[in-house]
C-alpha cells in the first residue's frame, strides 16, 4: 500500500482557479442537499497562547474518499514571513478506509477559499462588474484577485491596507503578475466604491461601511470567523441581500451577520441562505441591478475535501506526487 504526498507547488499546479470554482459549485450544492457530514471543527488553543491546532473532519456521499483537515493557526506568523495557516488534508478510501493521500493545506486553503468567493460572485454579482476593491494584502488578496478575474471582466483592482507602503508594494507586484491595472487606494471609501469588494483582513472591527458601498455592488466578507468579530458595519448588512456558505457556521461563527441580528438591524429571515441553495434554484439570488449582495464566507470542510479529492485524482492520473510505502 502506498500513500501519495502532494506538496504546495503541486497543489497550485493541479488546482487552477477556474477549475476550483467549478469544484466549489459541486461541494456547495452537495452541502445544501444534505449529502455532506461536517461536525463542528475542534479547536485546541496552545498552552502558550501563540496559536491553535484545528481539526476538521468530514465525509460526503458524492465522494469516493473521506478525511480531515489538520492545521496549525499562528496569527503572529504574519510578522515573520511564515504562513499563518499550515497543515494538510488527509484522505482515506471510502470503501476500505486505506489512507490515500496527504495534501498540503495552506495552498489548498488559499485557492479554495478564493474559489468559493468566486462561486458566490459568479452567482450574485452583476454581469458587467469590472472594478474590484481588495481589503488586505495577504495570500487571500492574491488568490481573490484571480478568483474575481475568473468570473467577471475585471479591468481595475484597488487595494487598501492599514500599511500604505505594503499596499503600494502589493499593487506593483500584482500588476506585474497579472497585467491588470492594480493600484493602492489611500482612501478605503474609494476602494469600497468598486463593483466587487473582497474583505480579507484579520480586523475584529468593520473595515467596510455601508455608506461607502454603491448600489449594485457585490461584497465577499472572508476574514472574520467568530460571532464577536466582523469586517462590515451593520448599515451595510442591513441594506443588502445576505448569503453564506453554511447556515450552521453562520450562526456559530458569523459575526458579520450575527452582530446586526443581535442589534435588531436584521431579522433571521434576512439571511436568505446558502450559495448551494442558489445553485439549486431553491432561493433567489440577485433580483435587480441595484441590489447590494453580500456573501459571508466562513470556510467549511467540504470545500477542502472536494478540492483535495480533485488534486489527488489529478495527481494519480498524471503519475505525480511522492509515493510513500505505508
Amino acid at each position: 500500500m502506498t500513500l501519495t504526498v502532494i506538496n504546495a507547488e503541486l497543489v497550485k499546479r493541479l488546482l487552477p482557479m477556474p477549475e476550483c470554482i467549478d469544484i466549489m459549485a459541486q461541494a456547495m450544492r452537495a452541502v445544501s442537499a444534505g449529502q455532506v457530514s461536517i461536525p463542528p471543527r475542534v479547536t485546541l488553543p496552545l498552552n502558550d497562547g501563540v496559536g491553535a491546532l484545528l481539526l476538521m473532519p468530514g465525509c460526503a456521499s458524492t465522494l469516493q474518499s473521506y478525511g480531515a483537515k489538520l492545521i496549525s493557526l499562528h496569527p503572529g506568523n504574519s510578522k515573520l514571513a511564515v504562513p499563518v495557516i499550515q497543515g494538510f488534508v488527509a484522505l482515506f478510501d471510502g470503501a476500505d478506509g486505506r489512507p490515500l493521500a496527504i495534501v498540503e493545506g495552506a495552498a489548498l486553503t488559499a485557492i479554495r477559499t478564493a474559489a468559493a468567493s468566486g462561486l458566490a460572485t459568479r452567482l450574485l454579482a452583476r454581469e458587467d462588474a469590472s472594478s474590484c476593491g481588495i481589503f488586505g494584502t495577504g495570500v487571500q488578496a492574491v488568490t481573490h484577485i484571480d478568483a474575481m478575474w475568473a468570473v467577471r471582466p475585471i479591468s481595475e483592482v484597488m487595494v487598501w491596507s492599514r500599511n500604505a507602503d505594503r499596499a503600494s508594494a502589493f499593487a506593483r507586484e500584482q500588476a506585474e503578475r497579472t497585467g491588470l491595472k492594480v493600484i493602492a487606494g489611500e482612501d478605503p471609501a474609494a476602494v469600497a466604491g468598486c463593483d466587487l469588494i473582497c474583505a480579507l483582513t484579520a480586523s475584529p472591527d468593520p473595515v467596510v461601511y455601508g455608506d461607502w458601498v454603491q448600489e449594485g455592488a457585490h461584497v465577499n466578507l472572508v476574514g472574520a470567523h467568530s460571532v464577536t468579530t466582523r469586517e462590515a458595519d451593520s448599515d451595510l448588512i442591513g441594506k443588502s441581500r445576505l448569503y453564506t456558505d453554511l447556515m450552521a457556521s453562520c450562526r456559530n461563527e458569523g459575526g458579520d451577520f450575527m452582530i446586526p441580528l443581535q442589534e435588531g438591524i436584521i431579522a433571521e429571515a434576512d439571511i436568505l441562505g446558502e450559495v448551494g441553495q442558489v445553485l439549486a434554484g431553491e432561493i433567489e439570488g440577485r433580483r435587480a441591478a441595484t441590489d447590494v449582495t453580500v456573501y459571508n464566507s466562513l470556510g467549511i470542510t467540504a470545500q477542502d475535501l472536494y478540492a483535495a479529492a480533485h488534486v489527488y485524482a489529478q495527481a494519480r492520473s498524471r503519475g505525480l506526487g511522492v509515493q510513500v510505502d505505508w
